[in-house]
């Protein structure tokens, strides 16, 4: 991907050095990922579990209130990841802000916070076990760089241009929270229980569309590379539901997925990419939310 290092944005936070205060309430939490929590849920194949750790929209729980500061080791190849996540959440600021100019929804930015190991925000504690989230309840955006490792390793999806899909897809959570559409969605879910999993995807989708549209404004404005949609569709494919279930049990349980196939997530990107609309991510259509 062609970015320009413009230094850390004011819209990221950097809490490297804060030490997580330990487990708490997790649920409410929205990721492109929660890696760990997907494996486990689908070796037990326990829709509880996905419940418990709040995937696809729950209430918010209660923050931390203690936290230790140490000091912050890094590197020159750290600060360069720190720019770079600064580049993209102020870029996709900067697309949002002018889609929803004329909208009833102004754009309002989150804060993207980067952390290592743990962190507490408004919607409890999270390892980095748990992947990138969003969580509604403080309108920030979570992440471990170390996930962008496994991604690359792990999940053999490697590249600028997945990296930014991750923070794109949790943007797209962010713009259903302001939408309302996260809260309809969790409304829908109270009134019929049998269908949360099946409402949770269509959120995920959803947020993939939404990535996609930005993904749109920067092919438009020649900051794509060659490759770097294939790397954007690779880590879509690398994080579906049904891979990461035959990964971890070799059998795929479609009824327990919260966040859509391989295909589901690659089509509804690809989706966003070549509509550039927000009208054409209707996920939920015929869905009264």
């Amino acid at each position: 991907m062609r970015w320009r290092d413009k230094g850390r944005s004011k819209n990221l936070e950097d809490r490297r050095g804060v030490q997580a205060s330990g487990a708490r309430g997790v649920k409410g939490k929205l990721g492109a990922g929660t890696i760990v929590i997907v494996l486990i849920a689908a070796v037990l194949g326990r829709t509880d579990l996905l419940e418990t750790f709040g995937i696809g929209g729950g209430s918010g729980g209660q923050s931390a209130s203690q936290q230790t500061n140490t000091p912050v080791e890094t590197s020159r190849a750290d600060e360069k990841k720190i720019r770079f996540l600064s580049f993209l959440i102020d870029d996709m600021e900067k697309v949002w802000t002018k889609r929803l100019a004329s909208s009833a929804t102004p754009y309002e930015a989150p804060v993207l916070v980067v952390f290592r190991n743990g962190v507490d925000s408004a919607c409890g504690y999270s390892s980095s076990a748990t992947g990138p989230f969003y969580c509604p309840a403080d309108h920030k955006l979570y992440l471990d760089t170390a996930f962008f490792d496994d991604l690359a390793h792990r999940f053999k999806a490697a590249g600028d241009f997945a990296q930014a899909y991750v923070v794109a897809h949790e943007v797209g959570h962010h713009l259903q929270t302001l939408f309302g559409t996260s809260k309809r969605m969790r409304r829908a879910q109270s009134r019929n229980p049998s269908r949360k999993n099946e409402l949770s995807v269509l959120l995920e989708l959803q947020a993939d569309c939404y990535a996609g549209i930005w993904a749109h404004d920067a092919a438009e404005r020649n900051l794509l590379e060659v490759g770097d949609l294939r790397e954007a569709l690779t880590a879509a494919m690398a994080i579906g539901d049904d891979t990461l279930q035959k990964q971890a049990t070799g059998k795929v349980r479609p009824e327990s997925w919260t966040h859509g196939s391989s295909a589901q997530r690659r089509k509804w990107f690809k989706r966003g990419y070549d509509q550039g609309s927000v009208e054409q991510c209707n996920t939920f259509a015929g869905e009264g939310i």
